[in-house]
């Protein structure tokens, strides 16, 4: 069964998408929460401005499945749930798949579903788990024309008894065509240490559409200024989280990225909708 429907539903006709990433409940981590604490609102909020999806759990989607709002985002699913965010890091670190995900993800409307791609170099069995999810879910894909979203996450230990992002580009370049390689039919990747040099992640996805992710929060002008420099560099959109809902005016925000990834407006007539 063909994918092509639901992928129109999330890609204009340039091309393109924005997705709201609301999905950072999941992980445990506190810190994590700040700007997400009640859902119901967050998400009115986010809809309001109708960004092309919204990444949320199975736990969460209803608030905005029972949304009367028309036209309103797609709904795109988080289909695993990992404990590799906690600090110190667990002795046995894994990253599980729901059960029957792709049966949910129909049964909720969703557009697409998403998963981790980990990799990280003393985690062998972590990275072994997520490739078998992607193999156990892309037939079941296939079978019922659901999207297949990759998260590659390219990680290195830190100081602090956990992992932070390594922004290796080879290594990210390496993991993205993974991806691809296993079947995924959008990537979700994240950011190079320089952003110019994004088009080579974007070369390794191809022709499946890349979709930078935002990670921690930065200022305004960061924000705006990296999502120009990724759609100039050949990226298919963004999915951007913390930078969005833990923004002071999300919807401003939303609107902002919309029109850099949509309309090709400047860093300045971006910066001018936040006002």
């Amino acid at each position: 069964m063909s994918v092509n429907p639901r992928m129109n539903r999330l890609f204009t006709q340039s091309g393109k998408c924005l997705q709201v990433a609301l999905d950072h409940g999941i992980a445990n981590v506190a810190s994590f929460l700040s700007g997400i604490e009640n859902m119901e609102k967050v998400i009115g909020t986010v809809a309001a401005a109708n960004p092309d999806g919204i990444l949320v759990t199975g736990g969460q989607a209803h608030w905005l499945q029972d949304l009367p709002q028309k036209p309103k985002p797609a709904l795109v699913l988080r289909m695993d749930a990992t404990n590799f965010y906690l600090t110190p890091t667990p002795k046995v670190v894994s990253c599980k798949l729901m059960e029957n995900a792709v049966e949910q993800a129909v049964a909720l409307d969703a557009a697409a579903i998403v998963v981790n791609l980990f990799w990280a170099p003393d985690q062998p069995d972590l990275h072994g788990q997520c490739v078998e999810n992607v193999i156990r879910l892309k037939p079941q894909c296939e079978r019922f024309g659901m999207p297949l979203m990759v998260e590659p996450m390219l990680m290195i230990p830190d100081d602090k008894g956990g992992y932070k992002l390594n922004s290796d580009i080879q290594r990210t370049v390496a993991l993205a065509r993974q991806a691809v390689e296993l079947g995924a039919d959008i990537v979700k990747a994240d950011i190079a240490e320089n952003v110019h040099e994004y088009h080579l992640v974007v070369e390794a996805a191809s022709p499946r559409p890349l979709l930078p992710r935002g990670g921690a929060r930065v200022p305004d002008q960061e924000v705006l200024t990296r999502t120009h420099i990724l759609i100039q560099q050949g990226a298919s959109g963004i999915v951007y989280g913390r930078n969005i809902y833990q923004h002071p005016h999300p919807e401003r925000m939303v609107r902002a990225c919309q029109a850099i990834v949509h309309e090709g407006a400047t860093i300045a007539q971006a910066m001018a909708i936040l006002g």
